[in-house]
């Protein structure tokens, strides 16, 4: 046994829509006889948590909790079984992952997954050229949380945005439609030594005056990261804030 991050089902919130049961790779979750959702097995689940953001009623959430380690042979064998090889393939951790296009690098990562996004240009779409360059909306610096203050003084009475660090280059709008008006501070959950992170946050939150918070991830698991580090940051602070959040697809999309 050993103490790590796992997923915990509210039982009362669960619709059954089933969308967390599709959303794990490992397969880790499934609907029991009451057509709630449930861990099938705890070394399954790999903690990262990548149901959370398909979850319509906030019924899940990651915690600390003393249980089997996430076992990659066995999440592979599982998913072999039930949804097939190319399915298993995908899971979190497998031997069998190879670093080829179209396949998740060695770390077993279904985020690292190599991948060409098809765009069209101005010309194919009809439609005219941009000219000129679009205007920052920065306002601040530093961005990077280890290197921001909690004190700074503009981080008081302002609306304040989280992002992972890949969003901007994801979001074309990123300036013009998440960060306008905004301070900014971006941090990787899944390469950034995060330890200080909850702490840091939690004493930013503190000390200013937050008249809003917003997160934006990207849809690969690991960043589900931000959002774990964002809520408890919050209730670290003792502060009553809301967290608004912005999923973005790897096409560029806002998903929700």
């Amino acid at each position: 046994m050993v103490m790590r991050d796992i997923i915990e089902i509210d039982r009362d919130k669960c619709n059954g829509c089933g969308n967390c049961t599709t959303a794990c790779a490992e397969g880790a979750l499934v609907l029991d006889e009451e057509n709630k959702a449930v861990l099938a097995k705890e070394i399954f689940c790999d903690g990262l948590g990548a149901c959370l953001d398909v979850c319509p009623v906030d019924a899940l959430k990651v915690v600390k909790k003393d249980s089997d380690d996430y076992d990659a042979k066995a999440s592979y064998e599982h998913v072999k079984e039930t949804r097939g090889d190319e399915a298993a393939k995908l899971i979190h951790g497998a031997e069998e992952f190879i670093q080829e296009t179209g396949k998740p690098l060695a770390c077993g990562c279904p985020g690292t997954t190599a991948q060409e996004i098809k765009r069209l240009t101005a010309i194919e779409k009809e439609a005219p050229v941009a000219t000129g360059e679009a205007p920052s909306e920065l306002s601040q610096w530093p961005i990077q949380l280890h290197l921001v203050s909690p004190a700074a003084p503009y981080f008081n009475e302002c609306d304040l945005l989280i992002a992972a660090d890949c969003t901007a280059f994801a979001l074309g709008s990123f300036h013009s439609g998440l960060l306008k008006g905004k301070k900014l501070i971006i941090f990787c959950p899944k390469l950034d030594d995060t330890s200080p992170y909850v702490a840091k946050i939690a004493e930013l939150l503190r000390v200013n005056t937050i008249y809003s918070l917003t997160i934006a991830i990207m849809t690969v698991p690991c960043c589900s990261g931000v959002e774990q580090i964002m809520r408890q940051a919050i209730e670290l602070s003792g502060k009553d804030i809301a967290l608004k959040k912005i999923v973005i697809g790897l096409d560029g999309q806002i998903v929700s």
